[in-house]
Parts: structure tokens; C-alpha cells; sequence
């Protein structure tokens, strides 16, 4: 687990864009089993690829004229309990951090796996964001 001051500046990254954090697996429970709209699922980390490539392609993702209808965010290292009910939801996708996923209608639509962020741009990822916005919200 990492210290609340360290990961504060990271996880502020997401909630200050309108991110809401879930924290428990209720909370979870709650957000991923709505059963009309989207959610858009970030699993935060503390690793290099996070800061420089999914958390920036998220901040321009979300500038999007089409958008989840609810975007939510769980921190790995940290938020155990939330994150592993998270994947969960995220099966049959193995764990990975940071990714990403799409959710519609209570269904899993889209996931970006760590191994998809790693190496790709925050432009790249996030013009690949914009996409799936487009097509499911």
C-alpha cells in the first residue's frame, strides 16, 4: 500500500476532472451495476506509464464532445478493496494496472489492458479514448 500523500497528487489528476473514486466494493457494486447508460473505469497507479501516458490521454479523452455518463476511477496499490472488485467486473480480462474500461449498459464493452498503454503515446491513447467515446456514448 502506498501513502495517501503520495498518491493524493494522482488520484486529484482524475477527481478534478469530474472522476468520481470508489473506494469500497459497494461502492463499486453501485456504479458497475447500473444497468442504462456508460461508465468509463480508470485503474489508477503509481507506475511511469500512468503519469506519462493514461492519465494525460484521460485528461484530454474527457474533452470529448461525447462522454461517459459516468466516470469513475479505483487505485491500485491502494484501494484494494475497490480495485479488486473492480476486476471482477472486468473479467476475463487478467489484472492490470493502469487500464482502462468501458462499461454500457451494464456490460463490459472496451478494455485497454497496461500492455496497450505502455509504449503508446498519451495522444495516441487518448485519440483511441475519443473513438470509443464516440461509438458507445
Amino acid at each position: 500500500m502506498y501513502p495517501p500523500e503520495l498518491v493524493a497528487p494522482m488520484k486529484e489528476d482524475l477527481t478534478q476532472l469530474g472522476f468520481s473514486e470508489l473506494l469500497t466494493a459497494e461502492d463499486v457494486n453501485q456504479v458497475l451495476e447500473e444497468k442504462e447508460g456508460t461508465t468509463f473505469v480508470v485503474v489508477n497507479s503509481v507506475c511511469g506509464c500512468a503519469a506519462g501516458a493514461a492519465r494525460p490521454a484521460v485528461k484530454d479523452a474527457v474533452n470529448n464532445e461525447k462522454k461517459p455518463d459516468r466516470m469513475v476511477t479505483v487505485f491500485a496499490g491502494v484501494d484494494k478493496e475497490a480495485v479488486d472488485k473492480a476486476r471482477e467486473f472486468m473479467a476475463p480480462y487478467p489484472p492490470s494496472s493502469p487500464s482502462m474500461a468501458m462499461f454500457k449498459d451494464g456490460k463490459l464493452v472496451h478494455f485497454i489492458e497496461r500492455r496497450q498503454i505502455e509504449g503508446n503515446s498519451a495522444e495516441a491513447i487518448s485519440n483511441h479514448l475519443k473513438q470509443v467515446f464516440d461509438h458507445f456514448c
